[in-house]
């Protein structure tokens, strides 16, 4: 399953709009080693990044953005999200993360990736602010390709 903004929905806020590197930077955040090791892969045989964090936390995420907030090159461009962790799941971490600098919230655009198609879980977080789309897992090629729009 794929649910997307339409470009009007997501308006002013692309990735493409306001970058002003040339490093397409992501963050894997799950606390799946295997399938954080899967989607780094895809990523990097894909090319669809010059930079990969991976954290195996909601909690070890939001750490690392409020320790570089004020850093532009630390912050990423796009960020995987899984919902369904153990203590700060991807429901408190977008919570948390609105509690982060403009920089970040304007730079870093989150894409859901996750095993649930709970429809509760999907149409909860569909709703959420800077959630620019929401795949269900495993990542591919395919997906990848269709997220260069916020690349």
């Amino acid at each position: 399953m794929v649910w997307s903004r339409t470009r009007k929905d997501v308006h002013s806020s692309t990735l493409a709009e306001t970058r002003t590197d040339n490093t397409n930077f992501v963050m894997l955040v799950d606390d799946n080693e295997t399938d954080n090791f899967i989607s780094k892969y895809v990523i990097e045989i894909s090319g669809f990044a010059d930079r990969i964090e991976v954290k195996n936390s909601g909690g070890e995420a939001l750490e690392y953005l409020n320790e570089n907030q004020g850093e532009y090159e630390k912050i990423p461009n796009l960020i995987f999200l899984d919902i369904n962790m153990p203590t700060v799941d991807g429901f408190v971490f977008l919570y948390e993360f609105e509690k982060l600098s403009e920089l970040v919230k304007e730079k870093s655009k989150v894409v859901i990736l996750s095993s649930s198609d709970n429809r509760g879980d999907i149409n909860r977080i569909i709703n959420t602010k800077r959630v620019v789309k929401y795949i269900t897992k495993p990542l591919n090629r395919e997906i990848l390709s269709d997220l260069t729009f916020y690349s």
